[in-house]
């Protein structure tokens, strides 16, 4: 923390130990909003892409001779078969499965579950083999699952939670992008959304060096005399992903600076409480380091304009 006038006019104090203490004393809990426990648009979009094969699939519930109706089916309705893998909650269509292992003699067969329009035998037996294996045709025989497009809607879900983690990272994003949204708009800057070198160059005509050709800034405010690169992130459990976090973002702003641009790193999320100390390293080290209710007291806005 380096420009402490901007922190004393908001915070009534411009050593670096109360700045810091401020910030972790004002660690979120929460970001939580409605749209994080389930994306149905996306959850209802992979469902409607196997629907009518689930719907076919539903006639084999309760049947007694299941596999043979099964193979039937396969013949009538080639289509199903590139549904197989999604009655496991599995999205990949291809699999290795390790078959045996008796004395050390591992054996492995191979299953491919790619959209076909015509099977032959061996396409057919595969996938009853592979059904049956998994306990799956037992279910639909038994009725213990009584409506395959349910069912599969349900295991949409459920894979959709796996996606949890990086809605936190959205919203994040969500929350400081009206912020940046609402600094901009009151002061006529501009700013782009998830920012390449490329895009710097072709809206404002500003070179910015990268450190690697991935890289991707949350946010970049132009305020016309000074352009401000953000980053944004939030964490609700630590890690040791914590501290790399802290440590890139220490070389980011050597790398930026040296080219006479603005570095802001705005972080929240009570997993910095259990990684303290390299976030006040960072901290201490670069010119901003916030997390949200320091950048919604109008400090981020005032960040902003201080360079006119």
């Amino acid at each position: 923390m380096k420009n402490s006038q901007v922190f004393h006019d908001f915070l009534g104090s411009a050593a670096t130990k109360d700045v810091f203490k401020h910030l972790k004393n004002t660690l979120t809990d929460s970001i939580t909003i409605w749209d994080y426990f389930v994306n149905w648009q996306k959850v209802l979009s992979n469902f409607k892409s196997v629907e009518i094969h689930l719907n076919t699939l539903n006639y084999l519930i309760g049947k007694n001779n299941i596999e043979q109706e099964f193979r039937e089916l396969l013949q009538t309705y080639p289509g199903i078969y590139s549904a197989i893998p999604i009655l496991i909650a599995c999205r990949t269509k291809n699999f290795r499965i390790l078959t045996s292992f008796a004395e050390g003699d591992f054996q492995y067969k191979g299953f491919n579950f790619s959209n076909q329009s015509l099977l032959f035998p061996e396409n057919i037996n595969a996938a009853v083999e592979f059904v049956r294996e998994t306990g799956v045709l037992e279910l639909f025989e038994n009725r213990t699952i009584k409506s395959i497009p349910d069912y599969v809607l349900g295991i949409e879900v459920g894979l959709d939670s796996n996606g949890r983690k990086n809605r936190a990272g959205d919203t994040m994003e969500i929350i400081v992008e009206e912020l940046v949204k609402s600094i901009c708009n009151a002061s006529n800057f501009t700013y782009i959304k998830q920012a390449t070198a490329e895009k710097i160059l072709a809206e404002w005509d500003i070179v910015v060096e990268v450190d690697k050709s991935s890289r991707r800034f949350d946010f970049v405010i132009n305020n016309s005399k000074q352009i401000y690169l953000i980053e944004v992130n939030f964490y609700g459990g630590g890690g040791s992903k914590l501290k790399a976090t802290a440590g890139e973002y220490k070389g980011l702003y050597d790398f930026l600076t040296a080219q006479n641009h603005k570095f802001i790193w705005i972080t929240d999320g009570l997993g910095w409480k259990s990684t303290l100390k390299p976030l006040e390293e960072t901290f201490n080290y670069i010119d901003y380091t916030l997390n949200l209710n320091m950048a919604s007291s109008g400090l981020l806005a005032e960040i902003i304009r201080q360079q006119l």
